[in-house]
């Protein structure tokens, strides 16, 4: 019992760990692309803090600002010279025009714009940054089909590939690249072996190994079904509800037939042998192919490399940041789809997580290697980029719409209108906030 207690201390310490980590650098690049646009823009910045609450440490730079780490470390912000309120308004309108040229409400409307955009952009750069350092460090498959590495297989399962050897075909079917290996699984009836045609060494001969795509557990979701009981990648599937399977798309046609009831999986896992995991499928929203969304029950895991790994080389610089940047537009674009459709009632409300998900996610990655850790990192700086964008005063979406009001009307909203509409901004936040952190409790 005792040990069973630390244990679980031990899991909230680091789940609690790693999400401070994953939103202070979020927060901190945020932050600091609002000062450094600001500061090359004119305007000076009084204090930039990492946290809020008392000021744990603090130091003057030559410019006056002040620095500061604070207790209580869910965000972070800069105040410029003038801020008095959440509307970035100048405290004084009698202040000395040089002196007032320093202040964002007093800085010119292009200054302004910028300095605000800056924080939602600069979490867009750090999102395919991270991106880009990921894919480069994981490497990207070559383009011949060429095995790089060998996982264990269960008793009874026969693997004749080797590193290094080049695939032809399996099955007789011929194979031109990755996409067409895997395509394989609409032609190539399923089996627990097949035959697998190699060049090895300069020689092409034929080889014994198990399916194209067996139900070979490669990762397993946060917060899904499959983590609920411990599954791990690397697991492999032996049967459902008593039913071998020899396909990891075996798995679908069983789990959604259970229409949420339990079910038994018996698995294999090296080193430990065969076990019995039950488990709960969970009605989920996902985008479908011809658009839009559908309901599939799901219990969190991802197959498709079965037992060997892709040999890999490193993408240059200009690649990586092109790939980079398309899973950061994938995530924003994905971001916007979403919330069009839970707010016209394409998918339940329990697509949207609080900061508790978010947290047991993020402790989950780290636990899983630092790819998948700055992989949710790039995840939710571009996600929270994207909220930051929309137009809702508090936000700097919110102050972007006021700006652009100044920009067609010639003058600024009225003091009394921008205070109404920041008090109404800041009410809808709260309520997201608080639609968020109820989900976390009542969508298990």
């Amino acid at each position: 019992m005792i040990q069973e207690l630390v244990g679980q201390m031990g899991g909230l310490a680091w789940t609690v760990v790693a999400f401070i980590v994953a939103l202070s650098i979020i927060v901190g690049v945020h932050e600091y692309g609002h000062y450094i646009v600001g500061r090359w823009s004119g305007i000076r910045a009084e204090v930039f803090s990492l946290g809020f609450g008392p000021r744990l440490f603090a130091r003057r730079d030559r410019r006056g600002t002040v620095w500061q780490v604070a207790a209580i470390p869910l965000g972070g912000y800069v105040r410029f010279l003038g801020d008095a309120d959440a509307a970035s308004m100048t405290r004084d309108g009698h202040m000395d025009p040089a002196l007032a040229r320093q202040t964002l409400g007093g800085a010119p409307l292009w200054a302004r714009f910028a300095t605000v955009a800056a924080g939602p952009v600069f979490n867009f750069i750090l999102a395919a940054l991270v991106f880009a350092g990921v894919i480069a460090w994981q490497g990207i498959a070559t383009d011949r089909v060429v095995v790089g590495e060998i996982a264990p297989t269960p008793p009874g399962i026969v693997n004749e590939l080797r590193p290094g050897d080049e695939v032809l075909a399996v099955g007789g079917q011929p194979v031109n690249g990755w996409a067409t290996l895997f395509r394989l699984t609409e032609t190539l009836p399923a089996a627990p072996q097949q035959q697998w045609t190699v060049r090895r060494q300069g020689d092409e001969l034929t080889v014994t190994a198990p399916d194209v795509a067996p139900p070979r557990i490669s990762g397993v979701g946060p917060r899904s079904a499959a983590s609920a009981v411990d599954l791990r990648a690397g697991d492999v599937i032996l049967a459902v509800e008593g039913r071998p399977i020899n396909r990891f798309t075996d798995l679908r046609p069983a789990v959604e037939a259970a229409q949420g009831r339990p079910v038994t999986l018996r698995v294999w896992r090296e080193g430990e042998g065969e076990a019995d995991f039950v488990l709960v499928p969970r009605e989920q929203d996902l985008p479908s192919a011809g658009g839009g969304f559908e309901k599939r029950w799901l219990i969190g895991v991802t197959g498709g490399e079965g037992y060997i790994r892709p040999s890999t080389r490193t993408p240059g610089p200009f690649e990586a940041l092109s790939m980079g940047a398309q899973q950061t537009w994938d995530v924003i674009w994905g971001s916007l789809t979403g919330m069009v459709a839970m707010v016209t009632g394409q998918i339940g409300r329990c697509n949207l997580s609080g900061a508790i998900s978010i947290a047991e996610v993020a402790g989950d990655a780290a636990s899983s290697g630092a790819g998948n850790f700055f992989w949710l990192v790039a995840v939710l700086s571009a996600g929270i980029g994207f909220l930051n964008l929309l137009p809702i005063p508090v936000l700097d979406g919110g102050h972007l719409a006021f700006y652009t009001w100044e920009a067609v009307a010639g003058r600024p909203p009225s003091a009394r209108a921008m205070d109404i509409l920041t008090r109404i901004g800041m009410a809808l936040v709260l309520m997201l906030m608080f639609f968020g952190l109820s989900n976390d409790i009542l969508c298990r």
